[in-house]
């Protein structure tokens, strides 16, 4: 297949369409801490479009009148050193593209690696614009066959997933000509509480991130498989517990342990090998009386739920047991995160390790972004860029007509890229 060209015209400041306020606006501790300090990378993939880069590039300034702060630039205080928002106006940089090909000539771009270079389908602030002080930036790439691509950066400092696919949300609602977003959203960071013994160690990492080397990174390259699994084999295995236990589990609990125990077997480690497992969860009704009741809340509000087993445990054990660890550890969060208020500092909300036998889960099935439409239907399907070296696995509704859960992974070596894939073909 001959290599695609994607050719951009220069990148583009959008600014709100109306005055909107000024001044600096504070972000919550869970926004600042170190590791929200990295952009989350993905594309949007629609079958078909009308002047799409037009039509969106128009939304997207009147999207940043109600939410003026994706217009600013993160700044830090000369007074407390910590991170803010100035909400000066400056805009969202937008860049317009054309491939020369049908995106059916690339496979739809279903999954990674992309048959497209990345570089080609993500926007770029023009040289010399400081990109660690944006909080959003957008593509938009028209195909020959009338499909799109939309492919965004965003802060994490700014959203958290449910935050992001509420503001997409509505920029596809202004884009289909509603008069504004269904949902009104609302900042209310300086309401989220503070550990008062986190405060200073967070402000100081991210006051001076030179004090403190980046870790180096793992001595492994990890590769990419996707994989649906069907509903059939979903509501399957979902019966089967209920059968077994006599209680209900979640797609999520069954489908993470499945494809952990997987990992866990294909990679072969030592049994007595200490595993991690991590996945965030959405904490908003744990500070019901701190956010408004009618939501519009984007900013982060995730705990991370953090499981240890030893990997002769995983590999081991029946599918079911794996399933109650989760759920165990699900049931656990208020408790953690109440401990983690109170100072507690063994509850750690975002812990990152690097070492092969951690591994993360997130869910995106019900965020904002999935339900996306610019006036031509939803996507066809959604595709995070995996650009860090965590093992990972995100679930996905499967591309319609299909019915099911999409699994990307990036978890295992090349070397048990196979193995990993023979493990999951036992149960699909």
């Amino acid at each position: 297949m001959r290599h695609s060209v994607v050719t951009k015209k220069p990148p583009a400041l959008v600014a709100p369409c109306e005055p909107t306020p000024t001044g600096y606006h504070p972000l919550s501790l869970l926004d600042r801490l170190p590791a929200m300090r990295s952009y989350v990378h993905m594309i949007h993939v629609f079958r078909s479009g009308r002047e799409p880069a037009r039509v969106i590039r128009e939304a997207l300034a009147r999207a940043l009148v109600p939410y003026y702060p994706v217009a600013g630039r993160f700044a830090t205080s000369s007074g407390d050193g910590k991170l803010y928002v100035d909400c000066n106006a400056e805009g969202v940089w937008f860049v317009e593209a054309r491939a020369d090909c049908r995106l059916e000539d690339v496979g739809y771009l279903e999954c990674q690696p992309l048959v497209i270079p990345n570089d080609q389908l993500f926007p770029s602030a023009p040289a010399g614009v400081d990109e660690d002080a944006l909080t959003f930036l957008l593509q938009v790439t028209e195909f020959k066959c009338g499909g799109f691509v939309l492919g965004f950066k965003c802060s994490h400092c700014l959203f958290d997933a449910i935050g992001v696919g509420q503001f997409l949300l509505a920029l596809s609602e202004l884009a289909r000509g509603l008069p504004q977003p269904t949902v009104k959203p609302v900042w209310c960071r300086e309401a989220f509480p503070e550990p008062a013994n986190f405060q200073h160690q967070i402000d100081q990492q991210l006051a001076a991130p030179a004090a403190a080397p980046p870790p180096p990174p793992p001595a492994f390259e990890l590769e990419h498989f996707t994989t649906d699994i069907s509903q059939d084999l979903v509501n399957r295995l979902k019966n089967s517990f209920l059968k077994e236990t006599g209680k209900n589990c979640s797609v999520f609990d069954v489908l993470t342990a499945l494809v952990w125990q997987c990992r866990t077997r294909a990679a072969g480690l030592p049994p007595d090998a200490r595993l991690t497992l991590n996945f965030p969860a959405n904490i908003r009704q744990e500070l019901r009386k701190e956010l408004p009741a009618e939501g519009g809340y984007y900013g982060n509000c995730v705990y991370h739920i953090v499981l240890e087993a030893a990997s002769g445990k995983i590999a081991g054990a029946p599918l079911f047991d794996v399933v109650r660890l989760i759920g165990s550890a699900k049931e656990g969060l208020s408790a953690k995160f109440a401990r983690w208020l109170k100072g507690d500092p063994d509850e750690v909300p975002l812990p990152l390790s690097f070492s092969y036998g951690s591994m993360s889960f997130t869910d995106l099935r019900r965020v904002g972004f999935v339900r996306t439409d610019y006036g031509w239907g939803e996507p066809d399907h959604v595709v995070p860029i995996f650009d860090h070296p965590i093992a990972m696995c995100i679930f996905l509704n499967s591309p319609a007509p299909r019915k099911g859960v999409r699994l990307m992974t990036h978890c295992v070596v090349k070397e048990q890229l196979q193995a990993f894939k023979d493990e999951i073909k036992k149960f699909v």
